[in-house]
């Protein structure tokens, strides 16, 4: 007998494997295992008539030979009959738990959802499918991938749900039903408890979320609460303890490798998977098992920062018959406190030597002496994946100030973490730098006095908590820039504040949130992942004195938990951990954006100038803060672009021979992040500006060597934004698409197809560029288009937008006269007969007849052939007696 199964309290992704697998394998018994999840025991209970299971008390004797398991790599317990010999076949989504039995045939799959390989399977046999069975599937790929949001979710996952939609089996109305299942009263009751003891814990870096709680009663499916508390909170790790009367229930999630639930939960007898898995504990009270967890977690987690994080790439090396002379010229050429020392031969580290040694021998009179003699001797080396303990323990160990990375051990030198790397990793805000400018009576003006107060308190909440609230980035830059210009009235109204605030914290800023929050109402909105908090006012605060716009009144107050930014290759996105203001500050674009206001009680709008920001302001200049910050983020040259039109400032010498070094790298940018920044752009007062910028550095041509930015183009603009007043498209507010679409017109046709995948537009977007196109290949017709229905139909298909730009663009008076004709009197001419009419007073049923009767009506109407009603029924009567059914 040949016998599908899976893990007990299965959820829909188990049951939708045991579906798919008999769906391949229809003589087998898809065996549903002892317990359900509530949402799926009452799916099956309602369509148990239409689906293929069979419960375990229903095999009878009959021995089982062949044995599928789906969804889990181990062997239920409530399953009997089992042949010593039994062919067995394991089918999963998680990593090899343990060593299978000899023989098995084990099948992994790198998918969000266990069903996805069933699908991809059914989808490639053309197996037709009932609507419960693409409903069952659809919801166990749903279930598992948090409807393909989770971070696990593949491509694979989704275009395994699509082909379960796209011929309308799968019951979407279904999906969410079963999946936003309503909790029981015992559930809700220990979901309460649960979120009332929830602890948060940074273990190694790393944000854990631990539930303890106690009932008297059992209570089913704590792993549905987990998922719940999981979106709730996002941690990267989760660990839910219940004590129930007879045993302790641990349930446990986590997000990142680094965190192995299934190994902890081994440790209490149980088991699972990295990022799933549960423990059921007997004759264990909560606190000693919560005790114990906590040292576990100590033990298991992996740190979150690691050598390769904070290394510097590449590193200079010395060998043993070098001098103490050349030693020490290269520390004044580079700057380097110390120096790994290399044997030529072996390419083996066979010492450092540091400037203590080097000193040393000098003092001596020794500069010709080998480094050999001075050398602090031995193999010190760390690899990429070391901890930061280890570094520190190495340090601290040999007395060494510098240790070179391997890639691997006995590898190749790749890198070298100092003294200094660590102390920029832990540097806390005591280390900050003085400024001489305090901007307190400057925040005054700018801001009214329930927002000035409000800030006042949060820093001094923050204080007594002993962390530290700032104000930083673009709003500080202009609130500065407008003392500056103080004395000259016109460049001041051009930089006035904006109106937002970006609010670092140096400490917790969610905790501070929630403060603020229970002191004055409102909600607070929270990742811990990310450390960010947003509270959302109970009443909106005005902004700035003496406007009442809706524009100045803030909502809502963002606050951020200082931190520091890592980037694994060029152009990849940031990652990011919990840091000092100034390391926070060092991670953003360009030095004016790098200055930030003390919000605490001692030191009130006390200026943070770590990186020149304010001489930059006074020299007009944009300045990157290190070589490699367009290599990191290439998008950094279009904000360049718009802050030096913005601001009417220039880009500095050495800043812009890196923009230049660094262009070719913008290939590599996905194209929503570069459309983004060109919307950014768009949205300016002044984009002409900041488009003309961008042209001139090369870098439009980097986007799409066919976008034009010209004499013309500036017209064109020109009168995009001022010049409508007196045309059918008065009132249109310029949006990106129109920017767009000039700059492209010139285009061939393969051209505007590779902008829009270039730049992934969305689907109006993509549309408009197109109708544009065959608008411009139309110029001639829809000049000397002979009647109105003549034009209309060369006009009807495009949009508003692709016939504005057109407008724009076109160098044809008369294509231009019969657009503006067209969207003033024709787009919207209808006849007065529709379908209704010729099944109400004609009698015609529906059909191909229906349409060809009313374009005909609008293309009479449209040349003054009909004029009232009674003409339309006329030549409708005429059309059809032409046409007898």
């Amino acid at each position: 007998m040949h016998v599908i199964t899976t893990h007990t309290n299965a959820d829909f992704d188990a049951i939708a494997s045991l579906l798919g697998a008999w769906l391949l394998y229809p003589e087998a018994k898809p065996v549903l295992p002892a317990t359900l999840n509530r949402n799926v025991r009452d799916f099956i209970i309602l369509y148990e008539n239409t689906l293929p299971f069979v419960h375990h008390t229903e095999l009878g004797r009959s021995t089982i030979t062949r044995l599928t398991l789906v969804d889990t790599q181990q062997i239920p317990y409530n399953l009997k009959n089992i042949a010593g010999d039994v062919k067995m076949h394991i089918i999963d989504h998680h990593e090899l738990q343990q060593q299978p039995t000899p023989g098995a045939v084990v099948s992994l799959t790198e998918t969000g959802a266990n069903a996805t390989l069933f699908v991809e399977q059914l989808r490639d046999m053309a197996r037709r499918l009932s609507s419960i069975e693409a409903t069952l599937l659809l919801l166990g790929i749903y279930e598992d991938t948090g409807a393909l949001t989770y971070g696990s979710t593949t491509p694979r996952d989704l275009q395994a749900a699509a082909w379960l939609l796209s011929d309308g089996k799968a019951r979407l109305d279904i999906v969410r039903e079963y999946l936003n299942y309503p909790m029981s009263a015992s559930q809700k009751a220990l979901y309460e408890q649960l979120i009332d003891n929830m602890e948060t814990r940074t273990i190694h870096g790393h944000s854990i979320v631990i539930g303890p709680a106690q009932v008297d009663r059992y209570v089913e499916e704590i792993s549905s609460l987990a998922s719940r508390i999981r979106d709730l909170y996002q941690p990267e790790g989760l660990f839910i303890l219940v004590q129930m009367p007879d045993h302790l229930q641990m349930v446990a999630r986590s997000i990142t490798e680094a965190i192995n639930v299934g190994r902890i939960a081994e440790r209490f007898g149980g088991g699972g998977h990295p990022r799933a898995s549960a423990a059921l504990v007997k004759g264990r009270q909560l606190a000693e098992v919560k005790q114990e967890l906590m040292r576990l977690l100590k033990l298991e987690v992996q740190p979150a920062v690691t050598v390769a994080q904070i290394m510097s790439k590449g590193a200079r090396t010395l060998a043993p018959s070098d001098t103490v002379r050349h030693t020490a010229e290269m520390m004044e050429r580079y700057g380097h406190e110390g120096f790994p020392v290399v044997d030529s031969q072996t390419g083996k580290i066979v010492g450092i030597m540091s400037r203590r040694e080097v000193d040393k021998a000098r003092r001596h009179k020794l500069d010709g002496a080998h480094v050999r003699q001075f050398m602090k001797k031995g193999e010190f080396f760390v690899t990429p994946g070391d901890s930061i303990d280890t570094v520190q323990a190495l340090m601290t160990g040999e007395h060494i100030g510098q240790v070179p990375v391997l890639n691997r051990p006995g590898g190749q030198i790749i890198g070298i973490v100092t003294r200094t790397d660590l102390i920029n990793l832990w540097q806390s805000s005591t280390h900050r730098e003085p400024s001489q400018l305090n901007l307190a009576s400057q925040l005054q003006k700018a801001l009214c006095p329930d927002l000035l107060n409000l800030l006042r308190e949060a820093g001094e909440l923050a204080d007594s908590r002993g962390d530290s609230l700032y104000i930083v980035g673009g709003f500080v830059r202009d609130l500065l820039l407008t003392l500056l210009l103080s004395a000259d009235p016109a460049a001041q109204s051009k930089t006035s504040p904006r109106f937002d605030l970006d609010l670092v914290v140096e400490g917790d800023a969610i905790a501070l949130a929630h403060q603020l929050q229970q002191r004055h109402s409102g909600r607070v909105r929270s990742h811990s992942r990310f450390g960010t908090a947003k509270w959302i006012l109970e009443q909106p605060i005005q902004f700035v004195p003496g406007l009442a716009d809706d524009c100045t009144r803030l909502a809502s107050l963002d606050f951020v938990t200082a931190r520091t930014e890592f980037y694994r290759h060029p152009s990849a996105l940031p990652e990011v951990e919990q840091s000092s203001i100034r390391q926070d500050l060092h991670r953003r674009d360009f030095t004016i954006n790098t200055l930030a206001l003390d919000l605490g009680p001692d030191s009130f709008g006390e200026l943070l100038d770590f990186y020149g920001g304010q001489s930059d302001l006074e020299a007009r200049l944009v300045r990157v803060l290190h070589s490699l910050s367009f290599v990191e983020d290439p998008t950094r040259m279009l904000r360049a672009a718009r802050l030096l039109a913005r601001l009417e400032f220039a880009l500095e010498e050495r800043t812009a021979e890196l923009l230049n070094d660094a262009i070719d790298l913008l290939a590599k940018v996905s194209g929503e992040r570069i459309f983004h920044e060109l919307e950014l752009i768009f949205n300016e007062r002044r984009p002409d500006r900041a488009l003309r910028i961008i042209d001139e550095l090369d870098i439009l041509a980097a986007i799409h060597p066919g976008l034009v930015v010209d004499e013309l183009f500036m017209s064109q603009v020109d009168t995009l934004r001022s010049g409508l007043s007196r045309t059918p498209w008065a009132g249109i507010e310029p949006q990106p698409v129109h920017y767009l679409g000039l700059m492209s017109f010139s285009m061939a046709r393969d051209e505007v197809d590779s902008l829009v995948e270039r730049l992934n537009l969305r689907t109006h977007q993509r549309a408009t560029l197109k109708q544009v196109y065959k608008i411009k290949r139309s110029v001639q017709r829809i000049a000397h288009a002979k009647s109105n229905s003549q034009l209309y139909h060369l006009l009807h298909p495009t949009n508003d937008d692709a016939r504005l730009i057109a407008w724009l663009a076109i160098d044809n008076a008369a294509a231009r006269a019969q657009l503006e004709r067209f969207q003033a009197d024709l787009r919207h001419v209808e006849p007065l007969i529709d379908g209704h009419y010729l099944k109400q007073e004609l009698g015609l049923s529906p059909g191909p007849l229906f349409r060809d009767i009313i374009e005909k009506l609008r293309e009479a109407r449209l040349d003054g052939k009909v004029t009232s009603l009674a003409d339309e029924r006329a030549l409708a009567e005429k059309i059809v007696a032409e046409n007898p059914v």
